[in-house]
């Protein structure tokens, strides 16, 4: 074989391996994009709000804001999973919104996030969430059936699976993903994708052992999770589901972070006293 042929041929085997090498070992710095700097304390963002810890079981210390309502308290509260990216300085007007509707809520950063320890994984989400749930149930004294669980994008995958395991009265899942492959071949169609993926998240597989009540809201022209997506995970869903697609709305516009019909949403799923 002539030498510049095997030359190229070697070329192509080199180029080839780093196409499946590198995205597999630096796929969690593409999937978790976090703010990783500290946040301020919570009644400087949100009045009437403060700091609390959530502790993992594996031995991370995590921050978060208890937020309590602020106006005709309904008894319920909303447990916030984030996305994949900022901190929960980004949900806080989306909390004084749910608050001024007479709803507590709990905003919390993942590992990572927020200036909190330790890297993210979909394992260790599963943790932190969890540390979420036992906060409100153990110590703030949040009965289960008086708790709605509100997912953001890779959080609605981070609660569905929450759910699974600990069923609230009822969950809205916004943009939410059928599974991580599935969002991941549409940015990466030149990738294996669900061949490399270390974390899954695999919404649509959770809500199909969820019995309690989903709302699902998506924007139509959402440039990051299709619209299409969205609404199979509401087909998915083994309980009664309902889905609000709201007309022209990107993934990270403002409407899908505390806007009227969002907010409704969520209100309208909270169960009466």
């Amino acid at each position: 074989m002539p030498r510049t042929v095997l030359a190229g041929l070697v070329g192509v085997v080199v180029v080839a391996a780093l196409a499946v090498v590198l995205p597999w070992a630096l796929q969690r710095r593409l999937i978790y994009l976090p703010s990783t700097a500290p946040v301020p304390p919570a009644g400087q963002v949100l009045p009437g709000a403060r700091d609390v810890v959530l502790h993992t079981s594996d031995g991370l210390a995590l921050g978060a804001w208890f937020v309590p309502p602020r106006s005709g308290d309904r008894g319920v509260t909303v447990l916030v999973a984030d996305g994949n990216a900022g901190d929960r300085m980004l949900r806080a007007p989306l909390a004084a919104a749910l608050a001024d509707q007479g709803l507590g809520v709990l905003l919390f950063d993942y590992r990572g996030y927020g200036g909190n320890p330790g890297s993210p994984s979909e394992q260790g989400l599963a943790l932190d969430v969890r540390a979420a749930h036992r906060f409100l149930v153990d110590e703030a004294g949040v009965p289960p059936h008086r708790l709605l669980y509100y997912g953001e994008s890779l959080g609605a995958a981070v609660v569905a699976e929450l759910a699974t395991e600990h069923p609230p009265a009822g969950l809205v899942l916004r943009s939410p993903f059928v599974d991580l492959a599935a969002v991941g071949q549409v940015h990466y169609p030149f990738l294996p994708v669900r061949a490399l993926l270390r974390d899954r998240f695999p919404t649509a597989e959770h809500v199909a052992r969820i019995t309690v009540p989903i709302t699902v809201v998506y924007g139509s022209e959402d440039s990051i999770v299709p619209a299409e997506q969205s609404r199979a995970v509401a087909a998915a869903a083994a309980g009664p589901v309902r889905t609000i697609g709201i007309d022209g709305a990107d993934h990270n516009d403002l409407v899908l972070l505390d806007g009227g019909e969002l907010v409704s949403a969520v209100v309208e799923l909270a169960p009466p006293r």
